[in-house]
């Protein structure tokens, strides 16, 4: 399936109006009986307080982990984009019980609050080595596709850079390893309610046009991006 800027124009609208009503029921289910005045404050200390406990598994300054599991950079993150995926986890469209436990104690102004300062960070990329005609090879992927495959340009919808545009997120500097192991197991964390689908559903028949080597090639181009 070719996504062309029509056809990807009509599916974020029909996202966009299933997000807004997602986003309303969203708010309410963690504000709990909370007013919009006592939702609306979020002190400094009890946003460096989260900041920190994130950084303990996001790294420092959101940088990412490289751990047993590889743990997303956040630094530079679309808030638009983290927060649609903090309902995926809260909704179980979006598979991950720890992120679920997270998601679930956020009020939405602290979600704001959270997205917007990582938005601000701007560490360097942890860095994986990758052979220099591996990233070549992940670059033509990024910027021109794979017509054969039927895979489009990653720049048309994340952009030239790769900072993402709202829904769309950042791939900038992302963990080499944790970008090869949502590519190669995209089906089996997101999209686990059909009806009820976002932005990410565009990625499916993308990443399973992907062969192994050619998702390495593409994390790698992206992992050494500022």
């Amino acid at each position: 399936m070719t996504l062309d800027k029509g056809t990807r124009h009509e599916f974020i609208k029909l996202v966009n109006a299933r997000v807004l009503w997602r986003s309303a029921v969203f708010a309410f289910a963690l504000c709990g009986v909370a007013s919009a005045k006592d939702a609306d404050k979020v002190s400094s200390s009890e946003l460096q307080a989260k900041l920190t406990y994130y950084e303990n598994c996001h790294g420092a300054s959101a940088q990412g982990f490289h751990g047993y599991y590889p743990i997303p950079r956040l630094a530079g993150q679309q808030p638009e984009y983290v927060k649609n995926q903090l309902e995926a986890f809260v909704e179980h469209r979006r598979t991950n019980n720890i992120m679920f436990n997270v998601a679930h104690e956020l009020s939405p102004a602290m979600a704001d609050a959270l997205t917007e300062s990582f938005q601000n960070l701007n560490p360097e990329p942890l860095t994986t080595f990758a052979p220099e005609d591996l990233m070549v090879a992940g670059k033509r992927i990024y910027e021109e596709g794979l017509s054969q495959s039927d895979v489009p340009p990653c720049a048309g919808c994340h952009g030239p850079e790769a900072k993402g545009d709202g829904q769309f997120p950042r791939l900038a500097g992302q963990l080499s390893e944790y970008v090869v192991n949502k590519l190669i197991n995209w089906t089996k964390e997101r999209g686990q309610n059909p009806e009820k689908p976002d932005t990410s559903a565009i990625m499916q028949p993308i990443a399973h046009s992907l062969t192994e080597p050619q998702i390495n090639a593409v994390a790698a181009y992206l992992n050494h991006l500022q």
